[in-house]
């Protein structure tokens, strides 16, 4: 029997992962729930690149026993590697070897904001990684995951790392990317595939869905996104979308992404639909589809509260 059939779920894989993020003036109540997720079975708990996801990484430590956890992703661009693998050897020491070091190039714009230059990906990210594994006097390290959408940078984790990661990848795409990953560059037998889905829970569709659709707008305004959705069937999608950004009609976004697209790219709807769709991710090939919850009926924690009921 399964993990998930022995939670009265119908899926026969093992629970997926969650996404954890710490809620400012709500930290400790985050630990609570870091805690919960493991009670309950969940098979790994990811935290995204906004807020402080290395302190996260290294509470969820001290706090849980034997859940995997790992950062998905942070900034190449804002560490050293050299700093960034003492910490990481740390949380990798204390927690017994359950955690999973996550990176990734993030995005221009968001590096923009931060003063940050954004180099070339491919050859940044490998230097990164070479970087990282040749730390000195840090200590064991964890396992490298770097996050990819496209067959580069997909075929480099292959090669040069532990695993990957993808956000908001079309699930009719990934069976493919895998194939051709195996193809070009075969990974070690422990490699790691990981998804981040963004997922909302709810009877009633319509609204799920267009709590969906305000989480992904941030993700459309940018052009590595897009690229990625072009080059898997969705251009004209995202050309509308193009055209709506440069005349900031930003209003017209959530009705430009079509039915279509967002079933391809995310969970929403009855906890039945949720269910059926978390299977079919893992009938692709994701080996650790990531559940990114949110709710129509409040944040973080509510959006938790509807995905234990689901399990249960």
């Amino acid at each position: 029997m399964s993990v998930g059939q022995s939670l009265g779920c119908v899926l026969n894989n093992a629970l997926p992962a969650v996404s954890l993020s710490a809620v400012p003036s709500r930290r400790r109540t985050t630990l609570d729930l870091a805690i919960e997720i493991e009670k309950r079975g969940f098979s790994g708990i990811y935290c995204p690149s906004f807020g402080d996801a290395m302190g996260l990484c290294q509470s969820i430590a001290e706090n849980t026993e034997s859940i995997p956890f790992g950062t998905s992703i942070v900034n190449i661009y804002t560490r050293h590697a050299q700093d960034y693998a003492s910490s990481a050897s740390y949380i990798h020491e204390i927690s017994g070897g359950r955690f999973r070091f996550g990176v990734g190039v993030s995005h221009a714009p968001m590096n923009d904001r931060l003063s940050v230059s954004t180099g070339r990906p491919l050859q940044d990210t490998e230097k990164f990684i070479h970087a990282y594994k040749e730390a000195k006097r840090v200590g064991e390290l964890p396992p490298i995951i770097i996050a990819a959408m496209r067959d580069k940078m997909i075929t480099l984790g292959a090669r040069e790392s532990d695993g990957i990661v993808f956000a908001n990848a079309a699930r009719s795409a990934m069976a493919g990317s895998l194939q051709r990953m195996n193809e070009n560059q075969k990974p070690q037998s422990d490699f790691f595939i990981g998804g981040m889905i963004p997922t909302c829970i709810s009877t009633d569709r319509e609204v799920a869905a267009s709590v969906n659709r305000k989480t992904l707008s941030m993700y459309v305004g940018l052009p590595n996104y897009r690229n990625y959705w072009k080059s898997v069937g969705y251009k004209n999608e995202m050309e509308q979308i193009e055209v709506a950004l440069s005349e900031k009609d930003y209003a017209a976004l959530p009705s430009l992404m079509t039915d279509k697209w967002l079933e391809d790219v995310s969970l929403f709807g009855s906890p039945s639909e949720v269910k059926e769709g978390i299977e079919k991710w893992y009938e692709t090939g994701l080996e650790t589809p990531i559940l990114v919850p949110s709710s129509t009926d409040g944040g973080q924690f509510k959006a938790f509260e509807e995905l234990f009921d689901l399990f249960t």
